[in-house]
């Protein structure tokens, strides 16, 4: 059912909490591959703030930093992971997290996505906003999303 999996990371350990829940299904659904991909964001300047304050080799050289770290980070959290039957691959994109994700699993040809959540809700929600929920609003594929351990929902 599910051959290719995408695994939205940002280096934190709620993201990871996802890792058993893909272990499983890439274990029960003879997966082929996971994909673990990491969004570098375009650096956010404060309002009223220029640009101009560095030269553009600067920005370049720090959002070249920026991809190089997310990559390795991709590269180490693959390589202690062992996902039988599974090739795992990483993939750094660039942009937007929820619009990144969602148009690469959409142009990749991707079975599901697995992210997880915060499970915030009401007004904390509205104020950080929700990577996951944005994505399973815009992708064209399913979406598993998990929430965190110690998450309490308030009925």
């Amino acid at each position: 059912m599910y051959t290719k999996i995408l695994v939205p990371l940002d280096g934190s350990e709620l993201a990871e909490c996802v890792l058993p829940q893909v272990e499983a299904i890439t274990t029960g659904c003879q997966v082929s591959t996971v994909v673990f991909a990491r969004v570098a964001e375009p650096l956010d300047i404060p309002e009223g703030e220029s640009r101009l304050a560095l030269p553009e080799e600067q920005w370049k050289r720090l959002e070249e930093i920026r991809t190089h770290d997310s990559q390795k980070y991709l590269e180490q959290l693959a390589a202690r992971l062992d996902f039988k039957g599974a090739q795992l691959e990483t993939k750094v994109l660039s942009g937007h997290a929820a619009d990144a994700l969602a148009d690469y699993a959409d142009g990749n040809d991707f079975d599901l996505i697995v992210i997880a959540t915060h499970g915030r809700s009401g007004v904390s929600r509205w104020v950080w906003g929700s990577v996951a929920e944005r994505i399973l609003r815009s992708a064209c594929v399913p979406v598993l999303m998990v929430r965190a351990p110690g998450c309490v929902i308030k009925v």
